[in-house]
């Protein structure tokens, strides 16, 4: 591949990456990085089950899932509607489902909201 092909290929990938609605915040950290949109909670079916990091998930540690966010960040997640807030670690991926930033533990979801609703707005912010 000659030079310029190269320098487009390049070009184009950073481009992408640049278009990317999740990236962490000045000098490559994510602390102080926010988000928001919906959180969803884990079904039962997920108690004791091996997480993306490695984890065993079990529902009434407070953790979550992120498609984006290091493993063991901690995130403060606030229920936009009632202020009630909880902090967690993210330890899986997910959700990926359209509009949703976040995939509470089931206790950590009921801290802060019903589990009847199923979701909840929700701003969340990297601690650092």
């Amino acid at each position: 591949m000659n030079t310029f092909k190269k320098i487009v290929v390049v070009a184009c990938f950073s481009l992408i990456a640049g278009c990317s609605s999740v990236q962490p915040v000045a000098g490559g950290s994510w602390a102080g990085f926010t988000e928001t949109g919906q959180a969803s909670y884990y079904a039962d079916k997920f108690q004791n089950r091996q997480t993306a990091s490695g984890a065993i998930y079990k529902h009434d540690l407070p953790t979550a899932a992120h498609k984006k966010l290091p493993f063991g960040s901690k995130v403060k997640v606030t229920n936009v509607e009632n202020g009630k807030d909880v902090v967690v670690e993210i330890n899986d991926r997910g959700p990926f489902v359209k509009g949703r930033i976040i995939d509470l533990s089931k206790s950590a979801f009921s801290s802060i909201g019903s589990t009847s609703s199923g979701l909840i707005d929700v701003k969340i912010e990297v601690l650092r």
